[in-house]
Formats: C-alpha cells, sequence, structure tokens
C-alpha cells in the first residue's frame, strides 16, 4: 500500500464506525444534548461533516483558509441522512484529491497562518481523521447517558 493509500483506508474506517453510530440515532434524539455549550447529535454530524470540507479547503489552500465559505452555512437541519448525502460529493473529491498525493506531496508543508500551525500533509490528514474518532467517542458517551445501546463499532 502507498501512503495514500494508508491514509484512505484510515478514513474509511473512521467513517464507516461513525455511519454505524449516526444511523442509530433516531429523530427524537436529533436535538438532544448533555448541557447548553454541548452541540446536540445532529449538529455533531453536521460539525464532523463541515469540518472535513474545511479540512479539504485548508489541504487545497495550502493552509490559506481566509475566504472559505461553508456550503452548510444557512442551511437548515432536516434529517441526518440528508446531511450524509449532502456532504457526499465533497467527501468523494476530498477522498480522490488524498488518493492522487504522491509520498512527496505528503510531506508538503502547510502553514495555516490563522492559527500560527506548520505541520506537513500527511499528518494534517492524520489529524484530520483523528478529530472524526474524537467526536465517535462523544457519541458513545451521549449514548451511555441517556440509557440507549451504543451501537457495536469495534467489529
Amino acid at each position: 500500500m502507498t501512503p495514500a493509500e494508508l491514509i484512505i483506508l484510515n478514513f474509511e474506517e473512521v467513517r464507516r464506525r461513525s455511519l454505524k453510530l449516526w444511523t442509530a440515532i433516531t429523530p427524537d434524539i436529533y436535538s438532544w444534548k448533555p448541557d447548553e455549550d454541548a452541540m446536540s447529535f445532529i449538529e455533531m454530524v453536521r460539525h464532523v461533516l463541515d469540518s472535513e470540507h474545511f479540512y479539504h479547503a485548508l489541504v487545497s489552500n495550502r493552509g490559506d483558509v481566509s475566504n472559505y465559505v461553508s456550503p452548510w452555512e444557512g442551511r437548515p437541519y432536516t434529517t441526518l441522512q440528508d446531511e450524509i448525502d449532502f456532504a457526499k460529493p465533497y467527501r468523494e473529491k476530498f477522498l480522490e484529491d488524498i488518493r492522487s498525493f504522491t509520498p512527496e506531496d505528503l510531506n508538503t508543508l502547510i502553514v495555516r497562518s490563522d492559527r500560527d500551525q506548520k505541520r506537513l500533509l500527511g499528518d494534517y490528514l492524520l489529524r484530520f481523521a483523528y478529530h472524526e474518532s474524537v467526536h465517535t467517542g462523544q457519541f458513545l458517551s451521549y449514548f451511555r447517558i441517556l440509557g440507549n445501546d451504543r451501537p457495536l463499532i469495534w467489529d
């Protein structure tokens, strides 16, 4: 496997597990959140999907996100499936771009001046997948707090 193929595998495995969780979220708990400052289930799903789009822009623009506009801006919340379907073409393009990266590309320095961050492209990509994994843990804790069954994601 090439380095890009390993990164894709990681993204796909993280998303596969996320989808197992997300499909267990029923409409009656879409808006539930553990406290006033937390994101609700549906807000967190959108946050994960929108963040991935943002990360794609970050990578595509080599760190310059000053003109970034989210396609989710002003979009009303409806269903989780709608959120997933809306994000699908953006995700496909992101994965397509990752597939095109050579090992040399993955060693390209990305400078994000708005955060004073400097990271290699490969490092950023792994961190992006980790971000979704962190939220997977939050979803599991939400299910636990509600007393709902938690989907088995450790297959």
